[in-house]
């Protein structure tokens, strides 16, 4: 039977489903310690015993669950009568989808088990709820004590596992929606950065002004779709990196030397969008444009075991002189150390350090989890130079 994923009875079946291992070896356990008390107290046979134990144990289990089921029914089809929506919220909450259920335990759980145990041995057992009996009477005293504490530690691990499935839902919809945030302010940094160039270029070189303004609508056309996305393959982001720094070479020229090195096996390697547009754009603003000779910028990426290093080189004026000669507000890294810090916790990192070799400049390095499930990567990669 299909059901609606946001009605009561589809989230109750899904409970009853991941929780029917746990109950059945709970009721074992529980079946088996009142029939070895009993035949220890008062003897008797003890299969017999374990029997009539484990059919009593299974009536209870079976109105309880069976008695969910039914209020989560109840419950949507009063939804649908008095014309609102399917929801599996609140149909649960406090006692009213427990005590029901309890209380059809404790009333018919006990002789319904008492029944099936006397229809499958032939015996003819007094009524349970016979109390002139001292038997009957302490058999159910303990069949009542123990459907409680059974339906209660069931019912307090049931409600464990949605408050803590709950909580988990709102951290991932908090952090979806903080990713959405840092994305929608990085990108207007992006653009009016590029804004400001186009700008001061008009005044000086107005076909290369045209030229630039032609690129910067090309790449926002296509970084629009892909920004909305959750993950794309690297080789997009590596697309995305090479047209914004098509848009860079028309204001540099020859100052500005590029090489984008992306191993085939990593191409459809999922990544968060515009997460090494930020770095290129620092590398670009703060080490070659102030380097009177420009430099060159290497993008790189390679595996380390189950982490995805991804690396962008400069070989500008380096991090000490970039402190004093040019103003920024880290915007672009502060953005990228979020993200990664919402996706992956402490697993993911984002280091800008002096590069280690006489060439000079800076090196920006970003290691985060790598995805085993990868996603459709385009047809060609991204020429070596923009």
């Amino acid at each position: 039977m299909h059901l609606r994923p946001d009605t009561a009875l589809a989230l109750s079946r899904q409970r009853w489903l991941r929780r029917a291992p746990t109950t059945a070896l709970l009721l074992a356990a529980v079946c088996t310690a009142i029939a070895v008390m009993f035949t220890l107290a008062s003897g008797g046979t003890f299969r017999y015993r374990l029997l009539y134990s484990f059919c009593i144990g299974l009536a209870c289990v079976t109105i309880n669950d069976g008695g969910g089921l039914l209020h989560a029914w109840l419950y949507d089809h009063v939804r649908a009568w008095r014309g609102l929506a399917p929801s599996s919220a609140g149909w649960d909450s406090g006692w009213a989808g427990v005590w029901p259920s309890t209380v059809a335990c404790v009333l018919l759980g006990p002789p319904l088990g008492q029944w099936l145990a006397d229809a499958i041995t032939g015996f003819n057992s007094p009524p349970i709820y016979d109390l002139a009996s001292r038997n009957t009477q302490v058999t159910l005293f303990v069949s009542l004590l123990a459907t409680l504490a059974f339906i209660g530690v069931i019912s307090s691990r049931e409600r464990l596992a949605s408050a803590k499935a709950q909580a988990e839902a709102a951290e991932r919809a908090a952090a979806e929606n903080q990713l959405k945030l840092l994305q929608s302010q990085l990108e207007p940094h992006m653009l009016f950065n590029t804004l400001a160039n186009l700008r001061v270029l008009i005044g000086v070189d107005a076909a290369a002004a045209q030229q630039m303004l032609d690129r910067l609508i090309a790449f926002l056309r296509a970084t629009l779709e892909a920004s909305r996305l959750p993950a794309h393959p690297l080789a997009t982001e590596y697309a995305r990196v090479a047209d914004y720094l098509a848009l860079m070479a028309i204001r540099m020229g020859p100052r500005l030397q590029v090489v984008l090195e992306l191993p085939p096996a990593l191409a459809a390697q999922p990544v968060p969008p515009l997460l090494l547009q930020p770095l290129v754009e620092n590398a670009i603003k703060h080490g070659l444009e102030p380097h009177v000779a420009g430099g060159r910028l290497v993008v790189s990426a390679h595996a380390d075991g189950e982490m995805l290093v991804l690396q962008v080189r400069d070989t500008g004026i380096g991090l000490a002189q970039a402190a004093t000669a040019t103003a920024g507000t880290r915007f672009g890294l502060a953005q990228v150390r979020e993200r990664l810090a919402t996706l992956h916790g402490a697993r993911a990192s984002l280091v800008v350090a002096p590069a280690p070799d006489a060439d000079g400049g800076t090196v920006a390095t970003i290691r985060l989890p790598r995805t085993a499930v990868p996603v459709a990567a385009p047809a060609t990669l991204p020429t070596p130079t923009p």
